[in-house]
């Protein structure tokens, strides 16, 4: 057999490899055109792109980084199920189901179409959106108090929505009939395809122009470009086993905490997370399965390996994960999973968690890690028609070596997504955004200090509205490395037009809320790094009069002792001179 690969020079190879990228990309940017919801083309809460005829991802556009992965299990169940032979072109096979290839929760709706040429498989498109319903018992589908996912919307277990491009209609109307906003759903969906067949078309143009084998050659040399580059940043590692525990808060009815524990063993050709020992699956919707805690692993891996590298399923051949069955971390059905989210990031932080201290120059000290998300439903004042508010909230992110921690980012598993705009909150919800302002809460103090968390305050406009919140990282907070201070909790207060106050909650299902009603949406801190006393006087001066800290804490916790009116330096504490005069001592 002749090998086409060592046939065609590296030139062209590259050239196809980069094209094979940019459609990924194209991908990306038409779905987002062409979407009805705003948590898709606001947020950006979805993930597009390429695999190969065998599920291996090849590029993928992302505004989730909490979805890297899913869209290559996605596919693999595809091929578990119906096998190349009984796919053909124009089918597209629409999959949410988390235990069989969806991974997430079943708001997540992904969509796979396998792409042929001159009559064989040589590729699948896929994307995977978060839908603003798909049924359910609560508003907005994932609920934060179901006991299975039966109660958690619609299921898709790997069915085709097309059938050589002629659409189940049956399935359409069950989708219509069974979701509370149909024309944003099923306008996501249409979206969704038409983002599958740019993919389908920009791969066939690609097969036209250099022909099917030079494309097949370019996607090996694509998957084993990722894995030559992941090998040579993976021998730069430290190398030994490394270990973490922390906790999960609760799961949504008060059962809790749960311990979870990974030991990640680092070798020049392996990175293995081992999380057996982990509390297993909950009667709450905080478990995550498998394909969920394996993408926000990869996450990580990206992140302490080479983070600025094209995603594809060859980066990930070196690493493994291993978990126990029915865990917390890699749950069974019918446990619920509305909101893995808790338990998928959880792990992820405890690779972290247990790196930071020796790939400082990665990996900064702990951020809100919770994705902080926020469903507000009820009627619209000036049309009286119902609004389904669906976002993730920001928070703060740890100190690193050398720098501050970043202020008012979303967490880990959101990645390069955004709030809905102030000005579309307004217009086309029943609400007013009172206050959106970092939150100075005098926490994650050290050398470097942790980024703030915000204030995003929400006043009902009409009756009986109801916002059910996820604030995970509500009891075990933001931890910080090398003597910083930990950060703070994720949050929230609902202050009544009658003048009462009622929480801090973390967790909180439905709650209820009337014309002039305030939920004030609190979150994290992030971890500070170094020893607080180390900070720079001037720096501590500067942060007071930003108004991060007080003159109060800026000499209790920084020994800088601050003019309250002009906030000069007017001395220093002894704790601080001792410290300032043993640094001394000890760098001559």
């Amino acid at each position: 057999m002749v090998n086409v690969k060592s046939k065609v020079d590296p030139f062209t190879l590259e050239i196809v490899k980069d094209s094979l990228i940019a459609i990924g990309e194209e991908m990306f940017y038409a779905l987002a055109r062409t979407s009805m919801s705003p948590i898709i083309y606001e947020v950006l809460d979805y993930a597009s792109g390429l695999t190969d005829a065998k599920g291996q991802l090849l590029t993928q556009g992302n505004g989730v980084t909490g979805f890297i992965g899913m869209l290559s299990f996605m596919v693999k169940e595809t091929l578990r199920k119906f096998g190349k032979e009984e796919l053909r072109p124009g089918d597209i096979i629409i999959i949410n189901d988390p235990y069989g290839g969806g991974g997430s929760h079943l708001s997540d709706v992904g969509l796979v179409m396998p792409i042929f040429y001159d009559g064989e498989l040589i590729a699948f498109s896929a994307n995977k959106a978060h839908w603003t319903e798909v049924g359910g018992k609560d508003p907005g589908s994932f609920s934060n108090d179901a006991v299975e996912i039966f109660q958690e919307g619609l299921q898709f277990p790997c069915v085709k929505l097309f059938e050589e491009g002629k659409v189940n209609q049956a399935l359409v109307d069950i989708i219509r009939s069974n979701v509370r906003f149909p024309d944003l759903s099923l306008g996501d969906m249409w979206a969704q395809v038409a983002a599958l067949r740019t993919g389908e078309k920009r791969v066939r143009e690609l097969c036209d122009k250099y022909g099917k084998d030079i494309v097949l050659a370019s996607i090996e040399h694509l998957l084993d470009h990722g894995e030559q580059l992941a090998r040579k940043e993976l021998k730069k590692l430290p190398k030994g086993t490394f270990e973490a525990e922390d906790y999960i808060d609760d799961d949504g009815f008060g059962n809790g905490p749960f311990k979870i524990k990974v030991k990640v063993t680092i070798t020049d050709d392996e990175f293995i997370c081992d999380f057996r020992g982990s509390h297993p699956q909950v009667p709450g919707p905080i478990n995550c399965s498998y394909t969920a805690l394996v993408s926000a692993v990869r996450t990580i891996f990206l992140a302490v390996t080479n983070p600025s590298q094209d995603v594809n399923d060859g980066v990930f051949r070196p690493l493994k994960v291993i978990t126990d069955p029915q865990s917390v971390l890699s749950a069974e059905r019918p446990a619920p999973v509305s909101i893995y989210w808790e338990s998928m990031l959880a792990g992820a932080d405890l690779i972290w968690k247990a790196l930071a201290p020796v790939v400082p120059h990665r990996l900064p000290a702990g951020h809100l890690l919770s994705v902080c998300a926020v469903v507000l439903a009820g009627k619209h004042p000036d049309t009286n028609e119902p609004f389904l508010i669906v976002e993730p909230s920001v928070g703060g992110w740890g100190a690193a070596e050398g720098q501050d921690g970043a202020r008012g980012q979303f967490c880990l598993g959101d990645g390069e997504t955004y709030n809905v705009p102030v000005e579309v909150a307004e217009t086309r919800y029943g609400v007013m955004v009172e206050e959106y302002a970092l939150r100075t809460d005098g926490a994650g103090a050290g050398e470097y200090i942790g980024g703030s968390g915000v204030i995003r305050s929400y006043r009902a406009l009409t009756d009986k509205q109801m916002v059910s919140v996820t604030f995970g990282r509500n009891k075990f907070l933001p931890w910080g490395i090398n003597g910083g201070h930990s950060g703070s909790a994720n949050e929230f207060i609902i202050q009544k037009a009658n003048g009462e106050v009622d929480g801090p909650y973390g967790i909180y299902p439905r709650y209820p809320l009337n014309k002039g009603d305030v939920v004030k949406l609190m979150t994290a801190t992030g971890g500070g790094y170094g020893n607080p006393l180390d900070r720079p006087a001037e720096k501590v001066a500067r942060d007071v009069k930003n108004g991060y800290f007080t003159t109060t804490q800026a000499k209790e916790i920084f020994g800088v002792i601050l003019n309250p009116d002009t906030f000069e330096i007017e001395g220093y504490t002894p704790l601080r001179s001792e410290r300032m005069k043993s640094k001394c001592k000890s760098s001559q």
